[in-house]
């Protein structure tokens, strides 16, 4: 059973609305404590946010479709409105969930938040509790709450709803939690993931085979920090160079061949698991996975180090535990590439995100017409936006000038005579100055949380995106009552005075 709130207060319990911050905190907990208070002591915007948090429920256990449990069934769950409040925090502080569950047991504020009074101190959170409950909300669920807390930013600092609304859109990399990834430390993580899965299951089905799991892993490492060791030679000598490749020529053999013997004994074990003892696939799905990456990690480098061929960039995997990880490189000065994906925003002119797309493989003149459709969708006044070069293409420039009122995109390459009289024009050259601002809204989504995506998989990822974007947007809307609210304090000082 799960509701939105609790909308009976206990004895100790203070009002959400009633919540003393100090307005004189330089900290970053107070502006997200008060867009949150700001969503809930305002009747529209909470009602409206309270819907949608009411489709943020568990899935039923044991069931083969991802079906949603009974909300008036089974134990009392945590409340929706605690799941987005310990989400935000925990993006809004670029937090793991270590230091959420701390702040949730012990921060009297964050627990006056979260609903709980005086008398409330045997009431603690387990960081497994947190980290299940956070994982239910979905990247759809959190843009539909986004769109809720924009528009009230907006109406917050007086954008009408007919008022023309003018944004900019450009794109960055949120990378993922993986090491410098070669073709090496591949085949060594899932060699090691293979024996590990093997010598449990052995242990759980009383198979005999894989006792020394342990030694064995020690004996293939070493072999892998052989070739770490080895370098190629840059030697003029022509000898010394056909040595130091003949040695490292060796140790790859070596490698790939203690590699392929423990590849054949797992699929030995996986047979004997499944065909004696009755073992289901997807019990063995985990090791059938790692087994797949360790196959074709041996394939690539007999290919590339004994063979001499170049791997096409296709057929890379750049992490077997985060396989949606890209290999990008944006040209940035002192940046020559980056682990992650691509994500593509559009604020408007206030600093608030209207719409976010993590691009798949895609590049950002694929993106350009769709994120502004996407922002018009949610934002009917959204009429003009600015670009870098990187969006430009032929079709983009012609697909977006029917879209918006106002297109500033910089065309790559040479000007045509009417390409310099629209880029030279007094309103493009005006906007394009301004468009530098959404590197401010990048940098403070990756000082927020988006530096390094800490969830697991391109779902984890897409959820993780989604709620930084939320958690930006109340955390803007808290400064702005912060500021609002410090600058009363002045004028009510000087009065005094």
């Amino acid at each position: 059973m799960r509701i939105v709130n609790s909308p009976q207060m206990v004895i100790g319990q203070v009002n959400i609305a009633d919540i003393q911050i100090d307005l004189r905190s330089r900290d970053d907990i107070p502006p997200i404590i008060l867009g949150l208070k700001h969503i809930y002591t305002t009747p529209s915007l909470r009602d409206a946010v309270f819907k949608i948090l009411e489709e943020v429920v568990p899935y039923q256990v044991g069931s083969d479709e991802d079906v949603p449990a009974s909300t008036d069934n089974g134990r009392p769950g945590m409340d929706q409105w605690k799941i987005l409040v310990l989400g935000t925090l925990r993006l809004g502080l670029n937090a793991d969930f270590d230091r959420i569950h701390e702040l949730a047991n012990q921060h009297r504020t964050i627990r006056e938040m979260l609903g709980h009074g005086l008398f409330d101190e045997d009431k603690v959170y387990s960081l497994r509790v947190i980290s299940d409950n956070v994982s239910l909300l979905t990247p759809d669920i959190m843009d539909r709450i986004n769109q809720e807390v924009v528009r009230s930013g907006h109406a917050l600092i007086g954008q009408k709803k007919n008022e023309s609304l003018s944004g900019r859109c450009d794109s960055f990399v949120a990378k993922t939690d993986v090491h410098f990834p070669t073709d090496t430390n591949l085949l060594f993580d899932a060699i090691r993931k293979v024996i590990q899965i093997c010598a449990q299951l052995c242990f759980v089905y009383s198979i005999v085979g894989w006792r020394q799991n342990k030694f064995n892993l020690i004996q293939f490492k070493k072999l892998y920090r052989a070739i770490q060791k080895l370098r190629h030679s840059t030697s003029k000598d022509e000898n010394k160079r056909q040595d130091r490749a003949e040695s490292i020529r060796k140790a790859h053999e070596a490698y790939l061949n203690q590699a392929q013997d423990f590849l054949d004994r797992a699929a030995e074990t996986f047979n004997q698991l499944h065909n004696d003892h009755h073992v289901p696939l997807e019990v063995l799905e985990e090791l059938s996975y790692y087994m797949h990456h360790a196959e074709r990690q041996i394939d690539q480098i007999r290919r590339r180090v004994l063979l001499g061929e170049v791997i096409p960039h296709a057929e890379k995997v750049f992490s077997i535990f985060q396989p949606h990880t890209e290999w990008i490189k944006k040209g940035k000065a002192g940046v020559l590439v980056e682990l992650g994906l691509r994500v593509c925003v559009v604020e408007d002119i206030h600093g608030f995100i209207l719409h976010h797309k993590v691009m798949e493989k895609e590049t950002d003149d694929k993106v350009a017409v769709e994120m502004v459709t996407a922002s018009q969708k949610r934002f009917s006044n959204f009429s003009t936006c600015s670009f870098d070069k990187g969006f430009h293409s032929k079709s983009n420039q012609s697909e977006l000038a029917e879209l918006l009122a106002t297109v500033v995109m910089p065309k790559k390459g040479k000007l045509s005579g009417d390409d310099k009289l629209r880029e030279y024009s007094d309103e493009f050259i005006q906007i394009k100055r301004k468009h530098s601002a959404v590197e401010s809204a990048i940098n403070a989504l990756q000082v927020h949380g988006l530096d390094k995506c800490r969830d697991h998989g391109l779902d984890g990822f897409k959820r993780y995106v989604a709620i930084a974007v939320v958690a930006r947007n109340i955390q803007k809307i808290g400064a702005l009552l912060l500021k609002e609210n410090r600058e009363r304090e002045k004028r009510d000082y000087k009065k005094a005075a």
